[in-house]
Parts: C-alpha cells; sequence; structure tokens
C-alpha cells in the first residue's frame, strides 16, 4: 500500500493578487487561517489559483512561499502540471526540492494525449518526481478524459498515489476503485459529490468549497470516517446551495469574490477571467452569510 498524501479535505487554495503580482502578505494570512481553521491539506498553484496565468518566478515563488509559511503543519500539495512535459518536468522537480508533500498533475490540454500519451508522460513526470503525485482529471477544462482502465496502469508506478476526480462521472470513479484497490487513492474533485465518493473508498476532496468554509467542509469527512454517514450526507446537502454559488460562474471567478468579501483578497484576476456578475455575488454573499460568514 502507499503513503496517502493526506486524508480528509484539503483545500484548491486561490491565489491572492493584485495589478503589481501576488500579495504575499494576504497570502500568507490566508495559509495562517486555513491551517488554524483545521484543514487536512493545502493546494497551491492549481486551477483555483489561477496557475495559468502566473508566471513561471510567481509560480514557483508561491510553492516555496506556501512550503516554508505551512512549515510541515499540514501537507502541501503544488500543481506543477502542464501541456508541456518538459516544463511540467522542470516545475515539479522545482516543487520537490523546495519540500513539497505533493504534486498535482493535470492532464494535458489543447494538445490533449491518448491513453498511451498520458501513461506514457505521467510515468515520465513520477519518475522525476522525489514527492507522491496526484492525478487531476477534470476534461470538461482539458478536453481528455483518464479512462479507469490507464488509472489502473498508473497505479502500478510505485510514486503515482493517487488521483483528483473531476469528470463528474461516478460509475467511472467506482469503476477506477474496482480496478486499482489499495494501489491508488481516490479524492474528489467536485465539492457536491464529496460523500458519493467517500461511499465508494474515496479518501476526500480537493475542494474549492473549503476556502471560505475550511471547517465545515472538513467536517463531511469526519462525519464520515467516524461512521455518521447520515450526518455526512445531510451536511453535504446542507452546503449545496452555497456549492452551487461558488460555481455559478467559471471557477475561480466566485470563490475570488468570496474571499475577497472575507478580506482575504482583492477581487482581482487575470484575463481571460473578469470579476463576479452582481446578481451571482448577491446570491453568493446571501448564502455565505447563511452558513454564519462575517462578510
Amino acid at each position: 500500500m502507499k503513503k496517502t498524501v493526506f486524508e480528509g479535505i484539503a483545500t484548491a487554495l486561490v491565489t491572492p493578487l493584485t495589478p503589481d503580482g501576488i500579495d504575499y502578505d494576504r497570502f500568507g494570512k490566508l495559509l495562517d487561517w486555513q491551517v488554524s481553521e483545521g484543514i487536512d491539506g493545502l493546494v497551491v498553484c492549481g486551477t483555483t489559483g489561477e496557475a495559468s496565468t502566473l508566471t513561471d518566478e510567481e509560480h514557483k515563488a508561491a510553492i516555496k512561499f506556501a512550503v516554508e509559511r505551512v512549515n510541515g503543519k499540514v501537507p502541501v500539495i503544488a500543481g506543477t502540471g502542464s501541456n508541456d512535459t518538459d516544463y511540467a518536468i522542470e516545475l515539479t522537480k522545482y516543487a520537490c526540492d523546495v519540500g513539497v508533500d505533493g504534486v498535482l498533475l493535470v492532464t494535458p490540454y489543447y494538445n490533449k494525449a491518448t491513453q498511451n500519451g498520458l501513461i506514457k508522460m505521467f510515468s515520465t513526470l513520477a519518475d522525476v518526481s522525489s514527492a507522491p503525485v496526484i492525478l487531476y482529471n477534470v476534461p470538461s477544462r482539458t478536453g481528455v478524459n483518464i479512462a479507469p482502465k490507464t488509472l489502473y496502469e498508473l497505479s502500478k508506478h510505485p510514486n503515482i498515489s493517487a488521483v483528483k476526480e473531476a469528470s463528474g462521472d461516478i460509475s467511472a470513479v467506482a469503476e477506477t476503485l474496482s480496478l486499482v484497490g489499495d494501489n491508488l487513492d481516490v479524492y474528489s474533485g467536485n465539492d457536491d459529490q464529496i460523500v458519493p465518493i467517500l461511499s465508494l473508498g474515496g479518501k476526500g476532496c480537493i475542494s474549492v468549497l473549503s476556502n471560505p468554509l475550511p471547517r465545515k467542509t472538513c467536517d463531511i469527512c469526519k462525519k464520515f470516517f467516524a461512521g455518521d454517514v447520515k450526518g455526512a450526507a445531510a451536511l453535504q446537502l446542507e452546503l449545496l446551495p452555497l456549492i452551487s454559488a461558488l460555481f455559478s460562474e467559471v471557477n475561480p471567478i466566485p470563490v475570488k469574490s468570496a474571499m475577497a468579501a472575507m478580506g482575504f483578497c482583492e477581487e482581482y484576476l487575470r484575463l481571460p477571467l473578469t470579476v463576479m456578475e452582481d446578481a451571482h455575488r448577491e446570491v453568493l454573499i446571501n448564502e455565505m452569510r447563511r452558513q454564519g460568514l462575517k462578510v
């Protein structure tokens, strides 16, 4: 059995940005607050962190800053994937050198790949990583899906530990888990599917919801792992309106609005992303207040 990188909830963190770059003061406060709220892990420079529009220097600096600020309190996982394998190798090696606890590797976007190409690319990246690899399956963004049989082949690699499943296909997740056994952990990549994936044997979720609501999101997993499946399901359903509001526009537009309302960042995104529409923001803020958040 491979080492599990984390169990429970890891926040797919926003990156506080200004027109001048990363706001490290607010980034540090966000990291500190997430840890104090009991989060199980932190993911930096992923989709929610706007990795695709960070410069190379910003991407590396954000990873290093997070590792140093968290200082081993919880696992830090860095997004180091790319559709350029050589660049993904460079980022992965850098992240490992500065001490991350795991790397998150997205499927190649735009140029895409065959299933055989995915096996070769991910295996190449896992070969150079000294940290456990979490694959990231998000076909709605990348245009390519990792098939269950491909995940089975990849699970044989000693350094490929898990997959973040954001395909939304519960049947495929079930097939994957039936094939991989203890050789590959599965995390939900969708906040509205935490309990369904846990029920199939998943280990938790890499979450957007836990940006503004880390403790309560963690409670879903805590209840489930403690045997209170009914309580976990009830909490999952209670949070669905907020989850829907957080995905009423493309991620991370709404969660940036949410975190700005809480003072953790400016409501600033790099093009082609734009700030949230007023009507959607109103719904989001109302749902945040309904959960007791001070905004």
